[in-house]
């Protein structure tokens, strides 16, 4: 497997969009940064060489289909109802053109359920082992740069912080964030239920080495600071909120 040629490859694939639109150009250096995070989970599970590389193009390949996502809903303004997971894989599929990327066809089946199932709530039930485990791989290695990207890269407006900082905290998402749940997002009341649910993403994060990066970087703390919240009764909650979370990463990086 060639890895430099399929990059090659998909820097093609992303050049027949807009580049210069922020949201993808953002989610073009978002596959790159997730397929290095594939890569180095893989290596932290001391996978092979050839597992490593298929996690690798796992991560470049995941976010394929949230192009064609992005051009229709953001900058053509079409409503309409898109799951840029299953649509990924049926571009791969398309043409066979998986085969631009890796010559073989024995792990096709595992590309292909890794990258469905990389944005669903859930994994779906009755997948084979090496199915499962490369689809967790990339759901951490995603997650991971969704948070890095709340750290450096959201937020950063005064207007959607202060959206924020005006919010109040509910009762069902401090419950949920308690019991380290990750809600739905359609289960999401407030501005500050949003930031709640979106820092409990790393209760669906599975391998040490993703809270050893997040502990490292400061992930939770990055977050947190870019906001002050004005009720008072939030305030203190969100004290409660970051104390758990640090805690849980923490915890997680001594298994």
């Amino acid at each position: 497997m060639d890895i430099e040629k399929g990059k090659q490859e998909f820097e093609k694939f992303a050049n027949q969009y807009d580049l210069t639109f922020p949201k993808m150009k953002r989610k073009f250096e978002h596959s790159f940064r997730v397929m290095e995070n594939a890569k180095n989970i893989a290596e932290s599970l001391n996978l092979s060489n050839e597992e490593t590389e298929i996690a690798t193009l796992i991560g470049l390949l995941h976010d394929i289909g949230h192009f064609e996502e992005i051009k229709v809903k953001d900058i053509l303004k079409e409503d309409l109802r898109f799951d840029h997971g299953d649509l990924g894989v049926e571009i791969l599929q398309k043409n066979d053109y998986i085969r631009r990327y890796i010559e073989e066809d024995k792990y096709d089946n595992i590309i292909f359920k890794a990258i469905k199932n990389h944005n669903k709530f859930k994994i779906e039930d009755g997948l084979s082992e090496e199915e499962l485990l490369f689809s967790k791989i990339i759901r951490d290695a995603d997650k991971l740069d969704i948070l890095y990207e709340g750290a450096e890269m959201f937020w950063t407006k005064d207007e959607q912080r202060d959206e924020v900082n005006n919010s109040i905290i509910t009762a069902e998402a401090q419950n949920a964030f308690i019991k380290h749940i990750h809600s739905d997002r359609k289960d999401i009341k407030t501005k500050v239920d949003s930031i709640i649910n979106f820092i409990a993403m790393m209760f669906d994060i599975h391998y040490k080495y993703d809270f050893e990066v997040i502990k490292r970087e400061d992930y939770i703390n990055k977050i947190l600071n870019k906001f002050d919240f004005k009720d008072e009764t939030t305030a203190e909650q969100m004290r409660q909120i970051r104390k758990i979370a640090n805690e849980y990463v923490e915890n997680k990086t001594r298994l």
